[in-house]
């Protein structure tokens, strides 16, 4: 918080009172964030490795059946914690399935925009996987979106 003080010159001075729990606080949220966004990225993982083992994923016609390594793993997870600090953002904190659907576009539109088509060369939308391909980011990044706000929400 801030105090207004007067000097006995008539000098006004701020004095910062608070400061170090604002510090603290904002710590331990950005510490839940990337944990929040962690599990939401490992449930988000897990799936898109189920719906590939199963063949789901082939069976709609997109080539997405990653194998459950560490080396597959740990990128995600790691990501997903890191993108977990855009539930920062004061946006719908009482709607969290809202914001983590709304949330989840972030790392969708990186996946579809920048990722398939620079980094895995699989064109826009990544489209040489499947024309369904942009539809399965869409939802598995929902998963991590959800999972995401809910582990923030039941954390409090």
């Amino acid at each position: 918080m801030l105090r207004r003080k007067r000097l006995a010159n008539n000098k006004n001075i701020i004095i910062l009172e608070g400061i170090h729990k604002w510090r603290r606080w904002t710590l331990k949220r950005l510490l839940l964030l990337f944990g929040a966004g962690c599990l939401g990225a490992l449930v988000n993982s897990l799936a898109v490795w189920w719906v590939g083992d199963l063949g789901l994923a082939r069976a709609l016609g997109v080539a997405v059946a990653p194998a459950l390594t560490k080396a597959w793993l740990y990128p995600r997870i790691v990501w997903g914690g890191i993108w977990g600090w855009l539930f920062f953002l004061p946006l719908l904190n009482s709607r969290p399935l809202v914001k983590g659907a709304l949330l989840s576009l972030g790392p969708t539109l990186v996946q579809l925009l920048v990722i398939f088509p620079y980094q895995a060369n699989k064109g826009v939308l990544g489209l040489e996987l499947g024309t369904l391909t942009p539809v399965l980011v869409l939802i598995y990044n929902s998963i991590w979106g959800v999972v995401t706000a809910l582990a923030i929400r039941y954390s409090r």
